[in-house]
Protein backbone atom coordinates (compact mmCIF):
# COMPACT_ATOMS: atom_id res chain seq x y z
CA UNK A 1 0.00 0.00 0.00
CA UNK A 2 1.50 3.36 -0.60
CA UNK A 3 1.09 5.15 2.70
CA UNK A 4 1.40 8.87 3.55
CA UNK A 5 2.71 9.42 7.04
CA UNK A 6 2.82 12.86 7.95
CA UNK A 7 5.23 13.61 10.76
CA UNK A 8 7.31 10.95 9.71
CA UNK A 9 10.31 12.74 11.20
CA UNK A 10 9.25 12.99 14.72
CA UNK A 11 9.73 9.89 17.52
CA UNK A 12 7.04 7.75 16.78
CA UNK A 13 7.22 8.73 12.89
CA UNK A 14 10.85 7.27 12.65
CA UNK A 15 9.59 3.76 14.11
CA UNK A 16 6.34 3.70 12.41
CA UNK A 17 8.09 4.27 8.89
CA UNK A 18 10.58 1.49 9.40
CA UNK A 19 7.94 -0.76 9.90
CA UNK A 20 5.94 0.05 7.21
CA UNK A 21 8.46 -0.70 5.03
CA UNK A 22 9.80 -3.86 6.36
CA UNK A 23 6.07 -4.87 5.90
CA UNK A 24 6.68 -4.07 2.13
CA UNK A 25 4.84 -0.30 1.86
CA UNK A 26 5.44 2.18 -0.54
CA UNK A 27 6.18 5.00 2.32
CA UNK A 28 5.87 8.92 1.50
CA UNK A 29 7.23 10.81 4.24
CA UNK A 30 5.77 13.94 5.45
CA UNK A 31 7.60 16.34 7.46
CA UNK A 32 7.38 19.59 9.25
CA UNK A 33 8.60 22.76 7.05
CA UNK A 34 12.31 22.49 8.92
CA UNK A 35 12.29 18.87 8.38
CA UNK A 36 15.68 17.36 8.26
CA UNK A 37 15.06 13.44 7.82
CA UNK A 38 16.84 11.61 6.16
CA UNK A 39 14.30 10.63 3.56
CA UNK A 40 15.89 13.29 0.88
CA UNK A 41 12.89 12.69 -1.21
CA UNK A 42 10.62 13.66 1.49
CA UNK A 43 7.31 16.36 1.53
CA UNK A 44 8.01 18.93 3.90
CA UNK A 45 5.09 21.35 4.98
CA UNK A 46 3.02 22.86 7.94
CA UNK A 47 0.05 20.60 8.33
CA UNK A 48 -1.46 24.27 9.51
CA UNK A 49 -1.36 25.58 6.08
CA UNK A 50 -3.87 24.36 3.67
CA UNK A 51 -2.33 25.17 0.57
CA UNK A 52 0.67 23.31 1.52
CA UNK A 53 -1.08 19.98 2.88
CA UNK A 54 -3.53 20.62 -0.55
CA UNK A 55 -0.28 20.15 -2.54
CA UNK A 56 0.99 17.49 -1.02
CA UNK A 57 -2.01 15.33 -0.91
CA UNK A 58 -2.48 15.67 -4.81
CA UNK A 59 0.97 15.14 -5.38
CA UNK A 60 1.71 11.67 -3.20
CA UNK A 61 -1.89 10.33 -4.12
CA UNK A 62 -1.86 7.78 -1.27
CA UNK A 63 -3.67 4.93 -0.66
CA UNK A 64 -3.64 4.99 2.98
CA UNK A 65 -2.63 8.00 5.12
CA UNK A 66 -1.48 7.86 8.86
CA UNK A 67 -2.00 11.46 10.36
CA UNK A 68 1.05 11.47 13.28
CA UNK A 69 2.07 15.11 13.05
CA UNK A 70 1.05 18.17 15.42
CA UNK A 71 1.73 19.74 18.64
CA UNK A 72 3.17 16.68 21.10
CA UNK A 73 3.64 17.85 24.78
CA UNK A 74 1.11 18.33 27.07
CA UNK A 75 2.75 20.66 29.00
CA UNK A 76 3.97 23.28 25.91
CA UNK A 77 0.25 23.38 24.75
CA UNK A 78 -0.82 25.90 27.85
CA UNK A 79 1.63 28.46 26.85
CA UNK A 80 0.68 28.81 23.30
CA UNK A 81 -2.98 27.54 23.33
CA UNK A 82 -3.61 28.88 19.33
CA UNK A 83 -0.63 27.38 17.87
CA UNK A 84 -2.17 23.91 19.00
CA UNK A 85 -5.53 24.36 17.81
CA UNK A 86 -4.23 25.08 14.41
CA UNK A 87 -1.99 22.30 14.30
CA UNK A 88 -3.52 19.73 15.98
CA UNK A 89 -7.43 20.79 14.67
CA UNK A 90 -7.37 22.83 11.85
CA UNK A 91 -4.38 20.77 10.33
CA UNK A 92 -6.51 17.75 10.97
CA UNK A 93 -9.52 19.64 8.92
CA UNK A 94 -7.27 20.59 6.25
CA UNK A 95 -5.73 16.47 5.47
CA UNK A 96 -9.10 15.78 5.53
CA UNK A 97 -10.51 18.44 2.88
CA UNK A 98 -7.32 17.30 0.75
CA UNK A 99 -8.23 13.72 1.26
CA UNK A 100 -11.46 14.40 0.12
CA UNK A 101 -10.78 16.60 -3.04
CA UNK A 102 -7.37 14.20 -3.85
CA UNK A 103 -7.27 10.59 -2.43
CA UNK A 104 -11.37 10.12 -1.47
CA UNK A 105 -10.59 6.27 -1.38
CA UNK A 106 -7.66 6.58 1.08
CA UNK A 107 -8.31 5.03 4.39
CA UNK A 108 -7.05 7.49 6.91
CA UNK A 109 -5.56 6.49 10.55
CA UNK A 110 -5.76 9.67 12.57
CA UNK A 111 -4.11 9.48 15.80
CA UNK A 112 -5.15 11.38 18.82
CA UNK A 113 -4.70 10.49 22.40
CA UNK A 114 -6.16 8.97 25.48
CA UNK A 115 -5.44 12.51 27.13
CA UNK A 116 -9.23 13.40 25.72
CA UNK A 117 -10.64 11.59 28.52
CA UNK A 118 -9.12 13.49 31.25
CA UNK A 119 -9.47 11.64 34.37
CA UNK A 120 -10.18 8.35 35.31
CA UNK A 121 -11.25 7.12 38.72
CA UNK A 122 -8.69 5.43 40.11
CA UNK A 123 -8.67 1.65 39.50
CA UNK A 124 -10.91 1.43 36.65
CA UNK A 125 -9.68 2.01 32.72
CA UNK A 126 -11.44 4.42 30.10
CA UNK A 127 -13.36 2.70 27.35
CA UNK A 128 -14.03 4.35 23.82
CA UNK A 129 -17.47 5.10 24.96
CA UNK A 130 -16.18 7.20 28.09
CA UNK A 131 -16.64 10.93 27.76
CA UNK A 132 -13.93 13.39 26.73
CA UNK A 133 -13.05 15.70 29.57
CA UNK A 134 -10.03 17.64 28.27
CA UNK A 135 -7.96 19.59 30.52
CA UNK A 136 -5.48 20.70 28.30
CA UNK A 137 -5.37 22.85 25.17
CA UNK A 138 -3.71 19.48 23.35
CA UNK A 139 -6.05 17.43 24.86
CA UNK A 140 -8.88 19.71 24.29
CA UNK A 141 -7.37 19.90 20.08
CA UNK A 142 -7.49 16.52 19.99
CA UNK A 143 -11.14 15.88 20.59
CA UNK A 144 -12.09 18.42 18.32
CA UNK A 145 -10.12 16.87 15.69
CA UNK A 146 -12.37 13.96 16.34
CA UNK A 147 -15.56 15.36 16.13
CA UNK A 148 -14.08 16.78 12.31
CA UNK A 149 -12.79 13.84 11.91
CA UNK A 150 -16.52 12.43 12.53
CA UNK A 151 -18.28 14.98 10.49
CA UNK A 152 -16.07 14.33 7.35
CA UNK A 153 -16.84 10.57 7.74
CA UNK A 154 -20.43 11.06 7.85
CA UNK A 155 -20.84 13.97 5.82
CA UNK A 156 -18.26 12.91 2.72
CA UNK A 157 -17.81 8.97 3.64
CA UNK A 158 -14.37 9.35 4.38
CA UNK A 159 -13.07 6.17 5.77
CA UNK A 160 -11.58 7.53 8.38
CA UNK A 161 -10.55 5.74 11.81
CA UNK A 162 -9.31 7.55 15.32
CA UNK A 163 -6.68 6.06 17.22
CA UNK A 164 -6.28 6.88 20.73
CA UNK A 165 -2.76 5.87 22.31
CA UNK A 166 -1.52 6.25 25.42
CA UNK A 167 1.93 7.06 26.67
CA UNK A 168 4.47 5.63 24.67
CA UNK A 169 8.09 4.85 25.10
CA UNK A 170 11.30 4.24 23.55
CA UNK A 171 14.51 5.26 22.07
CA UNK A 172 15.00 8.64 20.24
CA UNK A 173 11.60 10.56 22.30
CA UNK A 174 12.24 14.26 23.08
CA UNK A 175 14.22 14.83 26.03
CA UNK A 176 11.42 17.40 26.91
CA UNK A 177 9.16 14.66 27.78
CA UNK A 178 9.02 12.96 31.63
CA UNK A 179 10.82 9.43 31.35
CA UNK A 180 13.72 10.97 28.49
CA UNK A 181 14.03 13.78 31.12
CA UNK A 182 14.73 10.90 33.80
CA UNK A 183 17.50 9.25 31.28
CA UNK A 184 19.37 12.53 30.32
CA UNK A 185 19.59 13.13 34.11
CA UNK A 186 20.33 9.42 34.86
CA UNK A 187 23.18 9.10 32.47
CA UNK A 188 24.96 12.40 33.57
CA UNK A 189 24.66 11.34 37.22
CA UNK A 190 26.23 7.83 36.31
CA UNK A 191 29.51 9.38 34.17
CA UNK A 192 29.59 11.70 37.35
CA UNK A 193 29.43 15.55 35.45
CA UNK A 194 26.43 16.27 37.74
CA UNK A 195 25.37 16.03 41.61
CA UNK A 196 23.49 12.66 42.32
CA UNK A 197 20.01 14.46 43.03
CA UNK A 198 16.98 13.86 40.08
CA UNK A 199 14.30 16.58 39.42
CA UNK A 200 11.03 15.66 39.06
CA UNK A 201 7.47 16.99 38.40
CA UNK A 202 4.18 14.55 39.89
CA UNK A 203 5.57 11.24 40.44
CA UNK A 204 2.25 9.90 41.82
CA UNK A 205 0.44 10.50 38.39
CA UNK A 206 -1.12 6.67 37.12
CA UNK A 207 -0.49 6.58 33.63
CA UNK A 208 -0.51 3.62 30.82
CA UNK A 209 2.65 2.86 29.45
CA UNK A 210 3.39 0.70 26.33
CA UNK A 211 6.63 0.24 24.07
CA UNK A 212 6.21 2.61 20.63
CA UNK A 213 7.36 -0.46 17.96
CA UNK A 214 3.60 -2.15 20.02
CA UNK A 215 2.01 1.34 19.14
CA UNK A 216 2.88 1.74 15.51
CA UNK A 217 2.28 -2.11 15.08
CA UNK A 218 -1.54 -1.02 16.07
CA UNK A 219 -1.62 2.13 13.75
CA UNK A 220 -0.73 -0.64 10.47
CA UNK A 221 -3.68 -2.96 12.50
CA UNK A 222 -6.19 -0.05 12.51
CA UNK A 223 -5.25 0.82 8.69
CA UNK A 224 -5.92 -2.50 7.43
CA UNK A 225 -9.01 -3.31 9.98
CA UNK A 226 -10.07 -0.37 11.68
CA UNK A 227 -13.57 0.21 11.05
CA UNK A 228 -14.06 4.08 9.95
CA UNK A 229 -16.42 6.45 12.29
CA UNK A 230 -14.60 4.68 15.21
CA UNK A 231 -12.10 4.97 17.75
CA UNK A 232 -9.47 2.73 19.53
CA UNK A 233 -7.51 2.96 22.60
CA UNK A 234 -3.88 1.95 22.31
CA UNK A 235 -2.43 0.94 25.79
CA UNK A 236 -1.69 -1.60 27.58
CA UNK A 237 -4.66 -1.76 29.95
CA UNK A 238 -2.39 -1.11 33.32
CA UNK A 239 -1.34 2.05 35.53
CA UNK A 240 1.88 2.38 36.44
CA UNK A 241 3.16 5.74 38.92
CA UNK A 242 5.64 7.64 37.39
CA UNK A 243 7.85 6.88 40.38
CA UNK A 244 7.93 3.28 39.87
CA UNK A 245 9.18 4.04 36.53
CA UNK A 246 11.83 6.05 37.82
CA UNK A 247 12.83 4.04 40.33
CA UNK A 248 12.96 0.96 37.81
CA UNK A 249 15.09 3.55 35.69
CA UNK A 250 17.97 4.09 38.50
CA UNK A 251 17.96 0.24 39.28
CA UNK A 252 18.64 -0.72 35.43
CA UNK A 253 21.37 1.80 35.17
CA UNK A 254 22.63 1.05 38.55
CA UNK A 255 22.47 4.51 39.77
CA UNK A 256 22.03 5.84 43.07
CA UNK A 257 20.38 9.69 43.52
CA UNK A 258 18.35 11.98 45.74
CA UNK A 259 14.94 12.47 44.42
CA UNK A 260 13.84 16.34 44.32
CA UNK A 261 10.61 18.06 43.09
CA UNK A 262 11.30 20.56 40.83
CA UNK A 263 8.24 23.47 40.83
CA UNK A 264 8.75 24.24 37.51
CA UNK A 265 8.34 20.92 36.18
CA UNK A 266 4.51 20.63 37.14
CA UNK A 267 1.60 21.15 34.88
CA UNK A 268 -1.31 24.18 35.24
CA UNK A 269 -3.69 20.57 35.35
CA UNK A 270 -2.52 17.23 36.05
CA UNK A 271 -4.51 13.93 35.56
CA UNK A 272 -4.22 11.21 38.95
CA UNK A 273 -4.86 8.81 37.04
CA UNK A 274 -5.43 8.02 33.44
CA UNK A 275 -5.50 4.16 32.25
CA UNK A 276 -7.14 2.72 29.05
CA UNK A 277 -9.32 -0.76 28.24
CA UNK A 278 -7.60 -1.85 24.83
CA UNK A 279 -10.02 -4.44 24.64
CA UNK A 280 -11.91 -3.16 20.91
CA UNK A 281 -8.45 -3.19 19.66
CA UNK A 282 -7.33 -6.53 20.71
CA UNK A 283 -10.39 -7.88 18.99
CA UNK A 284 -9.15 -7.08 15.95
CA UNK A 285 -5.62 -9.05 16.29
CA UNK A 286 -3.53 -6.58 18.52
CA UNK A 287 -1.70 -7.82 21.56
CA UNK A 288 1.76 -6.23 22.59
CA UNK A 289 4.94 -8.24 22.29
CA UNK A 290 7.28 -5.40 24.24
CA UNK A 291 7.30 -4.63 27.91
CA UNK A 292 7.35 -1.36 30.07
CA UNK A 293 10.82 -2.63 30.98
CA UNK A 294 11.90 -3.20 27.23
CA UNK A 295 11.01 0.11 26.60
CA UNK A 296 12.83 1.86 29.37
CA UNK A 297 16.26 -0.02 28.68
CA UNK A 298 15.90 1.62 24.87
CA UNK A 299 14.90 5.14 26.22
CA UNK A 300 18.71 4.38 28.86
CA UNK A 301 20.42 3.41 26.29
CA UNK A 302 23.85 1.35 27.10
CA UNK A 303 24.65 0.70 30.87
CA UNK A 304 27.00 4.16 32.00
CA UNK A 305 30.06 3.12 32.54
CA UNK A 306 31.72 2.97 36.20
CA UNK A 307 27.30 3.07 37.52
CA UNK A 308 26.98 0.53 40.95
Amino acid sequence: MRILVTGADGFVGRHLCALLRAAGDEVVEAHGPRGEGINSNALHFDVANEAAVKAAVAESKPEGVIHLAGFSSVAKSHHNPSRVFAVNTMGVVHLLTAVRESAPKARVVLVGSGEVYGPVPEGTRATEDTPAVPLSPYAASKSAAELAAVQFHRSYGLEVVMARPFNHLGAGQDPTFVVPSFASQIRAIGLGTVDPVLRTGNLDAVRDFSHVRDVVEAYRLLLDKGEPGQAYNIGSGEGRTIRSLLEEMLTLAGVNARIELDPARLRPSDIPSLVGAPDKLKALGWAPKLTVTDALRDVLGPRVPGAA
